[in-house]
């Protein structure tokens, strides 16, 4: 299966929902952040924009349905994609789902291959993977074709991993993301790798950037892990 290194926030307030969904996700290749509750979800939102949100429509406090409209009516997030997950089956609910501006609509219970089949076809639409040729960060360019990295057209030495890693951050640019994350996504989760690794392909790469001044890029979030962002 080729690996889809999209982010997915799942917003269930149902612990083993959440845990099936983690688990199904991240085998079919998906990076995955999880909230139980609409708050937590819009800070996790705010914090690091996803690729698509899989959306429960009975949440405690604040509703899946409110949470929806929200997202859409401000100017930052009105372009995530959507998926209500609900044990509603009514014609009427469907409809209120999509008019809140849900992309798709599933009903419990439901098949995971269904699930995933669907979040690939709605990232399709909203062209939540990056194919991009070439990815740009400032004087920064990584051509994913060639598998070359240059700044003011001089080709930087970089090591394949370092290489992958650039790459997956330069296609999540400004989001968050775990030492554990970064080992899925980057180095496979077949493949056993202590955490501390992760910090050693960093130091690596910023060492590489630096001569550019570009590895002020990679920068570290205490107690969350890393991002690459071009703001300070």
């Amino acid at each position: 299966m080729s690996k889809d290194t999209s982010l997915i926030l799942v917003v269930e307030d149902e612990a083993s929902i959440r845990e099936m969904l983690r688990y199904s996700l991240s085998r079919a290749g998906f990076a995955v952040q999880e909230a139980a509750d609409a708050r937590s979800a819009q800070d996790m939102i705010n914090q690091t924009p996803p690729d698509l949100i899989l959306l429960d429509w009975m949440l405690p406090g604040i509703s899946g349905v409110d949470l929806a409209q929200k997202i859409r009516q401000t100017a930052r997030t009105r372009d995530l994609p959507i998926i209500m997950l609900t044990a509603r089956g009514e014609e009427e609910h469907k409809l209120r789902g999509l008019e809140v501006g849900a992309d798709d609509y599933i009903t419990k219970p439901f098949s995971t291959q269904e699930l995933i089949a669907r979040i690939k076809a709605v990232l399709r639409r909203s062209g939540g993977n990056d194919t991009r040729a070439t990815l740009q960060a400032g004087e920064l360019n990584l051509d994913t074709v060639g598998h070359r990295v240059t700044i003011k057209d001089k080709l930087l030495e970089l090591g394949p991993t370092e290489f992958r890693l650039l790459h997956f951050f330069m296609s999540h640019a400004d989001r968050v993301f775990s030492r554990g994350q970064l080992l899925d996504q980057v180095w496979g989760n077949t493949i056993y790798i202590e955490e501390r690794t992760v910090d050693v392909h960093i130091r690596r790469l910023r060492k590489v950037l630096e001569e550019y001044g570009c590895d002020r890029y990679v920068q570290t979030v205490r107690g969350s892990g890393y991002r690459f962002s071009q703001q300070v």
